[in-house]
């Protein structure tokens, strides 16, 4: 049979774990694979490839067969990750090179618990990608639920977090999320069941990205996104889609830095007597001062001494304010 190879170059749009679906630059999208065993140096991960990665790969025809075979990846910008669920001493890359995250949060069906938020957020800073809260599903709540929601709104934009308060249901406050994505590359994350595809439905139709209900018996959400996906949108963006999660893992940190990832931590860490203070039981710590004064949330330092002595998220504790 004759066989011919041409290289080319691409951005990851898709990937299943052992196929890729790369979009190249020539604009056409083509199923790839991984050349043997390929690995990218220091990264400990279930996934060498992510969605976002910009690749190069051989497109090999075969007879009547195209597949694109990837030996190379370029320099990331960032990344974000998890511990992988099966694998506790390895991590899993969920998305490559993004310009933003939108992290989804409900007050209920499903609870989005405050530890989980903390965990997302300093992933986040630990590699540079802005975050931006997205508080749905304000169409079901009542007065109280509300209130609760400003509170929360209110801790994390004076952390200086931006927030939106929406409904991906009726289109309460779309249009600002649409703006903020213009030109970029985003990526939507949150527990099964906030509702990111019908969120992506209501900012772009077209794509009819199946949606589930809630589980009734456990109130959970159930997993409509299997793997994560980059799409392009018709207003000049592009989005990635990923499967709901239910713990957000911390890794590669030492106790030291993980302070510096809470804004609010690292910009008391000065006022400290000692400059490896943990805030913890160290004397004249500005950061418990603060604390006590009711000038730092105690739900982010609970989340705080929670990662400091490597615990799980605590889904028993209850999102509401704690004084």
């Amino acid at each position: 049979m004759l066989s011919t190879s041409y290289i080319m170059q691409g951005i990851v749009y898709k990937s299943t774990g052992s196929w890729y679906t790369v979009k190249a630059n020539d604009g056409e999208f083509y199923d790839c694979r991984i050349k043997g065993k390929f690995r990218i140096k220091d990264i400990k991960s279930t996934n060498p490839i992510a969605v976002g990665d910009k690749v190069n790969f051989d497109l090999e025809t075969i007879g009547d067969e195209t597949v694109g075979i990837i030996d190379g990846i370029g320099d990331r910008k960032n990344y974000i990750v998890r511990k992988s669920v099966k694998l506790s001493k390895q991590t899993h890359i969920i998305a490559a090179n993004l310009d933003q995250v939108f992290l989804m949060v409900t007050l209920n069906n499903p609870t989005t618990y405050t530890s989980f938020i903390d965990r997302f957020l300093i992933t986040a800073e630990a590699y540079d990608i802005p975050v931006v809260l997205l508080f749905n599903k304000m169409d079901s709540y009542d007065e109280e639920e509300k209130v609760e929601v400003d509170y929360l709104i209110d801790l994390y934009q004076k952390i200086g977090y931006q927030c939106i308060a929406l409904s991906a249901i009726n289109g309460e406050n779309i249009e600002k999320v649409r703006e903020l994505m213009v030109g970029k590359t985003s990526m939507f994350s949150g527990n099964s069941g906030v509702g990111k595809s019908t969120l992506i439905n209501a900012l772009e139709p077209k794509l009819e990205l199946k949606t589930a209900e809630i589980s009734e018996q456990h109130l959970q959400g159930q997993h409509t996104t299997t793997f994560a996906e980059m799409y392009d949108l018709s207003f000049g963006a592009r989005i990635i889609d990923t499967p709901g999660i239910r713990g957000f893992g911390v890794v590669d940190m030492e106790k030291e830095e993980i302070g510096d990832y809470f804004p609010e931590f690292f910009e008391l860490k000065s006022a400290c007597k000692f400059n490896n203070c943990l805030h913890l039981d160290e004397p004249q710590c500005a950061v418990k001062a603060a604390l006590e004064k009711n000038e730092v949330s105690w739900s982010r330092y609970r989340s705080y001494t929670q990662m400091l002595n490597d615990e799980e998220e605590s889904y028993r504790t209850d999102i509401h304010r704690e004084r």
